[in-house]
């Protein structure tokens, strides 16, 4: 994914944001405990009735608010229609970023897009880079893509059947699981946008700043609503964790996307991203409706 105003990571191991279907078993990285904010018990019941009551980030309009706001963070923009065709290395050790939501050549989800849009559309403009994007899946390399790749994108993201492929590796690798675990652990739709945004930076792999273990970072010390929690608290809770995981690595250790931005929804506790929204990403003001 994309982190515009960061500094280029320095020389590390690489660290894949790609979704593990069956979880291999990774002991979490101990930690100090993250701060636990309380509500009252009348906050909490309204908060809860607010969040039943509320529909689910996979209401199209709440979607639409969802991509507006991670392009903000992601492109410094809220035309996130635009991005099908955005390719660059930001020099963050993931090799080519590109795409409406950030698609990497180093971390898998960049290979299964062009395999999907290859079964889709045999003979893509894409198709024969295959080979490379399978040698350089887990490094920054551009061996094999270089230089014709980054314009190749381009035009491919004229392509309606790229364009779909594009959003439904989206909603396949990211954006459904988040939604589908936000549910289960009964919080509304900022809550799932929260979970969203950071499967988006951080991946669902075994490492300790995947979104997984930023969740099992925020149970320490909150229960979900779904547990008979506070959903406030625990929101704050994985927030905390969430900012926790971004300052482990210098691509992501800006921490505004979070900080002026979802936080700022839930100290109104605007639980279900009611319009109008402001907020600030790297400075910029951004609002919605």
């Amino acid at each position: 994914m994309q982190t515009p105003h960061s500094s280029p990571a320095p020389s590390r191991t690489l660290t894949s944001r790609r979704t593990l279907l069956t979880f291999i078993g990774a002991a979490v990285v101990a930690g100090p405990l993250v701060a636990t904010r309380t509500a009252s018990a009348g906050q909490a019941a309204s908060a809860g009735q607010a969040a039943a009551r509320a529909g689910g980030l996979d209401d199209p309009a709440k979607k639409e608010i969802a991509m507006k706001l991670v392009c903000s963070a992601e492109n410094s923009s809220l035309d996130w229609k635009n991005y099908y065709r955005y390719i660059e290395d930001i020099d963050d050790g993931r090799g080519y970023t590109a795409g409406i939501i950030g698609f990497c050549s180093g971390t898998g989800d960049m290979l299964d897009l062009v395999e999907l849009y290859t079964r889709r559309k045999p003979g893509n403009v894409l198709a024969k880079y295959l080979p490379a994007l399978r040698r350089v899946d887990g490094t920054d390399s551009h061996d094999g893509l270089d230089p014709n790749y980054p314009r190749d994108w381009a035009r491919a993201a004229s392509d309606q059947a790229f364009q779909q492929a594009q959003n439904d590796e989206r909603d396949r690798v990211y954006f459904n699981p988040a939604v589908k675990q936000g549910k289960a652990d009964g919080i509304g739709v900022l809550g799932q946008f929260c979970y969203y945004d950071a499967i988006v930076m951080h991946g669902d792999g075994g490492d300790s700043t995947s979104f997984r273990n930023i969740r099992k970072r925020a149970l320490r010390s909150a229960t979900p609503p779904a547990q008979g929690g506070d959903e406030v608290a625990y929101l704050h809770a994985f927030l905390d964790a969430r900012v926790w995981a971004m300052k482990q690595e210098e691509a992501h250790e800006d921490t505004t996307r979070v900080d002026t931005a979802q936080r700022v929804f839930l100290n109104k506790r605007n639980l279900n991203l009611t319009t109008p929204l402001e907020w600030k990403v790297y400075g910029d003001s951004y609002r919605i409706g």
